[in-house]
């Protein structure tokens, strides 16, 4: 199969789809990789790394698009990309297509075969290609919300572990997933007092058993999360709904009643976000503020830790990469249900039920949707 890998160009985006080891990989199995100059330069792999490992180096996004029948990405493709794709061709990056009617409507208009990293699935009920960014999106969130807290920044001035005799920030964590545990793991190491909400009792018992008297968890419930935010110097919304678009879970009325310089860090802004007043940023220009509330909401947070991000994603990608190449797409997904789950659109349809009643689409079966791609 040829396979392309174009340059990132979200703002601020340092990662890119594959790294020359997984570009050797592919190659050591007979597959064409073309991938455009200077892609690997966020995670210092150089274009000769690359033709070390096997593959061509393209000068233009152009020549890798229409060179290739898969495009490997990290973020979901841009305008000007999403204009290069065809009907013959597939997408395998992150999608977040719920909240993104443009990116929806133009992938369906390509007749593209996308599938999504966020939704494809394994045994245990996990998302096993969107949990390494949620680790690295749970620990920088700590990391920004102990930045933004700082005076110079905008923040209420505070240490987020106190000192002695000094109390510390108090951290409310909405959701106990991978980002809210990983989120968890660096607020306690920083000695804040931490609460976790969550709905499900399992998730509830697993972070208590693994922290004990060191976090408090707590059942969400409309008055709980609101007592909590309300009184909170940090809250990161770290909830998910598996394609769905996020739930705003805290309104407007709860952030104006925030104190002054408290800090909110939406990891859920991908998916449209968890806070009523949140709106996407980037690493350029990362914060905004409501009603004295700092707002971090960066769409493409492991962007800035490309080499981390790039290694994790890889790690957990390959193996449908090269099912994918191996097999060809319809193949690749008929023996493989896991990966058949991360399909969003094919053939002009949308097959990820979330998106279309988020959108307005019908839906189209997936098991329908994959009989009918080409073989």
């Amino acid at each position: 199969m040829d396979i392309g890998v174009p340059k990132e160009i979200k703002n601020h985006e340092r990662r890119v789809g594959l790294t020359p080891a997984s570009v050797s990989e592919l190659a050591r199995r007979g597959h064409k990789v073309l991938v455009e100059t200077s892609a690997g330069g966020g995670i210092g792999a150089s274009d000769d790394d690359y033709r070390n490992a096997g593959a061509e180096i393209a000068e233009t996004a152009e020549a890798v698009f229409a060179a290739s029948e898969m495009i490997v990405k990290v973020k979901e493709p841009q305008a000007v990309e999403r204009a290069m794709l065809r009907e013959d061709q597939t997408l395998f990056t992150y999608l977040h297509l719920a909240p993104d009617a443009d990116q929806t409507r133009d992938l369906v208009d390509s007749g593209a075969t996308c599938i999504a990293y966020e939704t494809v699935t394994d045994d245990q009920g996990g998302l096993p290609l969107l949990a390494p960014m949620s680790k690295v999106a749970g620990r920088m969130s700590m990391q920004a919300a102990a930045n933004y807290l700082e005076a110079p920044h905008g923040g209420a001035g505070l240490l987020i572990g106190g000192v002695p005799g000094v109390p510390p920030a108090k951290v409310v964590i909405i959701g106990g997933g991978v980002v809210g545990q990983h989120a968890a793991e660096m607020a306690i190491g920083l000695g804040g007092q931490v609460s976790i909400l969550d709905r499900n009792n399992a998730v509830l018992d697993a972070c208590n058993a693994r922290w004990g008297a060191a976090v408090s968890t707590v059942y969400s419930t409309a008055s709980a999360l609101e007592e909590l935010v309300v009184d909170a110097d940090v809250v990161i919304g770290a909830v998910l709904v598996k394609g769905d678009t996020a739930p705003k879970l805290v309104t407007a009325d709860m952030v104006k009643a925030m104190r002054a310089g408290s800090v909110l860090v939406d990891v859920a802004i991908d998916q449209g976000g968890a806070f009523e007043t949140s709106h996407a940023t980037t690493h350029q220009d990362p914060v905004y503020v409501v009603d004295d509330v700092v707002h971090y909401a960066v769409a493409n947070m492991p962007g800035a830790v490309p080499k981390t991000s790039t290694y994790a994603l890889n790690n957990a990608t390959l193996p449908f990469t090269l099912a994918l190449a191996d097999m060809g797409p319809k193949a690749a997904m008929l023996a493989l249900p896991h990966l058949r789950n991360g399909l969003n659109v094919a053939a002009g349809k949308v097959t990820e039920p979330h998106v279309a009643d988020a959108l307005g689409y019908d839906v189209q079966e997936l098991d329908e949707a994959v009989d009918a791609l080409a073989a």
